[in-house]
């Protein structure tokens, strides 16, 4: 496993990954039209809840410093995400529910049945928006979270200045140190054993289909200290203790960037 950037980790298992072309083939084009559209609309929704836009060509929420397919549109990822989201549902639900007796060729539709044992009747609509609001959540959008109240408060963001010639030494600073963000890392973190609890955290996290419901601390303090899944006080001994641990490695992160930016020199205050 390698670890990009600091405190971020990429689950191994991303959507689509073990799709095939015969999967693939049952996505329809006025399938990927709507799933677009259901994007657009749900990304908006939470953008509604900001004061920020992050619709107008610009995307603030993005995966280690660049949207994951290239467009700085929020709704474009979710939307890919949420294409291979609905194939690989499309395949389960095909194979494993039965048809609805309303279900025609033209509109299929299934008998779905949830956990507690009931049933409910679902079509492709259920199914494309299930994969939206998932891709969504994966992307960063979720309608059943709060905003930060810095969200909340209109004009409460701190706005970003126009570059200037003055900033060019600055920014030039700024890109090197990015672009090497992985040597950073892997010279402030090394091998981990300074950082036990990180490195538990970020070995599960890389496993995890869902971060957002993986019970990443849960697993991490019954891991290291015993005792039942989820125990309030073993949780909160591993939080404790990785957020010790982060306070140690984001000043060797500091420490590293410095030194690779700056080399002997100190940087300018």
């Amino acid at each position: 496993m390698s670890y990009a950037a600091p405190g971020k980790s990429v689950p191994a298992n991303v959507p689509g990954e073990n799709l095939t072309p015969e999967d693939m083939a049952r996505v329809t084009a006025e399938d990927w039209a709507e799933i677009r559209r259901l994007a657009r609309g749900y990304c908006r929704t939470v953008d509604a809840t900001r004061s920020r836009k992050r619709m107008d060509g610009s995307a603030t929420i993005v995966k280690q410093g660049h949207a994951p397919y290239g467009t700085d549109d929020v709704s474009d990822d979710v939307t890919q995400d949420a294409v291979l989201l609905f194939a690989q549902r499309l395949r389960d639900i095909s194979a494993s529910c039965r048809q609805a007796p309303e279900s025609t060729a033209e509109a299929l539709v299934w008998v779905y049945v949830r956990r507690d044992g009931g049933e409910m009747t679902i079509s492709r609509t259920t199914l494309q928006r299930w994969a939206v609001r998932d891709a969504a959540a994966r992307n960063g959008y979720r309608v059943d979270v709060a905003p930060d109240e810095i969200d909340a408060t209109p004009g409460a963001q701190l706005m970003r200045p126009v570059p200037r010639v003055e900033n060019a030494t600055r920014a030039a600073a700024a890109f090197c140190a990015a672009q090497n963000s992985a040597i950073v890392f892997r010279q402030a973190f090394g091998d981990g054993q300074d950082f036990p609890v990180l490195r538990d955290v970020m070995e599960i996290a890389a496993q995890a289909d869902d971060l957002g419901r993986a019970g990443i601390l849960s697993q991490v303090a019954q891991k290291r200290y015993g005792g039942a899944y989820g125990s309030r006080r073993a949780v909160i001994r591993a939080r404790d203790a990785a957020r010790a641990e982060w306070r140690e490695l984001a000043e060797r992160l500091d420490d590293a960037r410095d030194t690779l930016t700056y080399g002997d020199e100190s940087p300018e205050e």
